[in-house]
């Protein structure tokens, strides 16, 4: 273990996902794979969303903020991820430690709240289909969005504050695969009560509170559509959501299995494997479930294709 002049240390070693060869190699392949989807189907997404003047609304500006999101949260990670499998001894050193753990906190604490906003925004949408134009106004979903980067941003550069301020002493060896601020808070040397009083707070700010705004605007929103009369109108009042309440099902299940499952030896495989659900499966399914599922995406993508193949044939 290295140690600076004041004998904290000054690097982690990472146990990894798996320590056997051949797994290492299949994992490898796996996440490369997976990481590149997710820059495709991110990306065209985002480009659709711009080339297209219709889908300039206050859900696909959203949706384009989840995607470029999705972008920035798993290449906070990946990279470490894949460099992982190539290293035989796993470390990272103290700083760069920290700034991994700032960006993915902040990302991951970002998208809870940008998946708030949007709930707002579909409750807008369907409940108050006429006010919608002046209520989510591009005075209000603008801010809304900013609101989330900045409220993930400054969560993130309060716990990570608080994690770089504490004395690691003795283990350096994180139970992970990237540097996850409750696997290294573990490794600290003293006290960490107000590091869990502050992860409390952060939970209320950035899950729970989002969480209920969820679920206040879907019982909303399921009042509202039961109370369509025609069949065809509950589909289409549902349709525009349902991409929106898939992702949070996922996002938010797989969390609260991954902190709120009981703990065992045998627990510590699990998590890793949930950890890489939700940290790589998720955004590469976010842009499939949304333009699958939505004409107007389908529609788009469509003209771009046509588009540039008729560029390329004059």
């Amino acid at each position: 273990m290295k140690r600076n002049n004041d004998s904290m240390l000054t690097e982690f070693v990472l146990v990894g996902l798996s320590a056997h060869p051949k797994l290492q190699t299949v994992f490898f392949v796996l996440v490369l794979w997976m990481y590149l989807m997710i820059l495709l189907g991110n990306g065209v997404l985002i480009s659709v969303i711009i080339y297209d003047s219709h889908l300039h609304t206050p859900m696909y500006f959203f949706l384009c903020n989840l995607s470029f999101l999705d972008i920035c949260y798993t290449s906070s990670s990946v990279p470490l991820i894949l460099n992982s499998f190539l290293t035989v001894r796993k470390t990272i050193s103290f700083s760069g430690c920290m700034v991994q753990m700032l960006l993915s906190f902040a990302m991951g604490a970002t998208e809870c709240v940008l998946l708030g906003m949007m709930a707002l925004d579909r409750y807008v949408a369907i409940c108050h289909p006429l006010r919608y134009p002046v209520i989510m106004s591009k005075g209000a979903y603008v801010p809304m969005a900013a609101g989330s980067w900045v409220a993930g941003l400054a969560d993130s550069v309060v716990q990570t504050s608080l994690a770089v301020q504490l004395p690691f002493c003795t283990n350096n060896v994180i139970s992970h695969f990237v540097c996850e601020i409750l696997a290294i808070l573990k490794l600290a040397c003293a006290d960490i009560s107000i590091n869990v009083i502050s992860m409390a707070g952060s939970n209320l700010i950035v899950l729970v509170i989002p969480l209920l705004v969820i679920s206040t605007s879907y019982i909303f929103i399921v009042a509202t559509i039961l109370r369509i009369p025609s069949t065809e109108g509950k589909c289409k009042a549902f349709s525009t959501c349902s991409a929106h309440l898939t992702v949070v099902i996922i996002f938010y299940g797989t969390i609260f299995f991954m902190y709120a499952k009981p703990k065992s030896k045998n627990s510590v495989t699990l998590d890793k494997l949930i950890a890489v659900f939700c940290g790589i499966v998720t955004p590469m399914l976010n842009p499939i479930m949304y333009s699958l599922r939505n004409k107007e995406v389908r529609g788009a993508m469509k003209k771009l294709m046509s588009r540039h193949w008729f560029r390329r044939k004059q």
